[in-house]
């Protein structure tokens, strides 16, 4: 089986026995505890009159929170069922929401004749990719992009397995394991290697947590250590 074949069997078989419900994946924490969070890094970088790109949105969490930061968004997904989901979630259409494989570069690019210039939120998309296809993954984001929309890519570290063994098989985790669905790990650096190879260049970057739906006993949400990168294609000048 192909890999592209792999990941839509993979992903379009989760969403299909998922009823898109916020919080029912293990990543999908409600937006004020991520994509809010998160664009604070973005936004001293982008301009807001400029439409975002969710890539890899799922059922269109945090895609729904983005539209109200940007002039548009857009959520994009592998996934055919992912996409209907976030449709559904969306009845005031504040998003739009299409089908797109982030390892086909001609997609890319269409999605960026239809938008123009694009900023790009990307959490967590990287290391569930295989790594012969993460450079295809890097140069969509860039031609997403175009000459003046930033991205914003987000990526758990390799201590993020340490955490993951503390809560153990999880039913969230297993529904992960059960669809085939393969987090791999991503080494210190090759993010940054990954998007300057795609010919952008890191405006900023630092470490941060990315918070999962699943809870601890205690209550608390379960976070997994992650680096941020703020990035622009080369010639991109720093600050709005």
């Amino acid at each position: 089986m192909a890999p592209a074949d792999r990941y839509l069997k993979a992903w379009d078989g989760f969403w299909e026995q998922s009823s898109g419900a916020e919080g029912e994946a293990f990543w999908d924490a409600g937006s004020a505890l991520t994509a809010e969070r998160d664009i604070r890094l973005l936004e001293p970088y982008a301009d807001p009159r400029l439409p975002i790109a969710d890539l890899g949105c799922g059922n269109g969490t945090q895609t729904r929170f983005l539209a109200t930061r940007f002039a548009a968004a857009v959520g994009v997904d592998l996934s055919a069922a992912a996409v209907a989901h976030a449709r559904r979630a969306d009845p005031a259409q504040a998003a739009a929401y299409e089908q797109l494989d982030l390892t086909d570069g001609r997609a890319a690019h269409a999605l960026h004749a239809r938008l123009g210039d694009a900023h790009v939120y990307l959490r967590a998309v990287l290391h569930q990719s295989d790594p012969e296809d993460r450079p295809a993954v890097a140069a969509s984001v860039a031609a997403v992009l175009g000459d003046t929309g930033r991205a914003l890519v987000l990526e758990p570290t390799d201590g993020a397995e340490a955490v993951l063994h503390t809560i153990g098989p999880t039913p969230k985790l297993l529904r992960v394991r059960e669809h085939d669905l393969r987090p791999g790990r991503v080494a210190d650096g090759e993010v940054a290697e990954l998007l300057r190879g795609a010919g952008l260049r890191i405006l900023e970057q630092g470490a941060t947590t990315l918070t999962m739906s699943e809870v601890r006993a205690d209550g608390t949400p379960v976070g997994l250590p992650g680096r941020w990168f703020v990035a622009a294609k080369s010639e991109g000048r720093e600050r709005v």
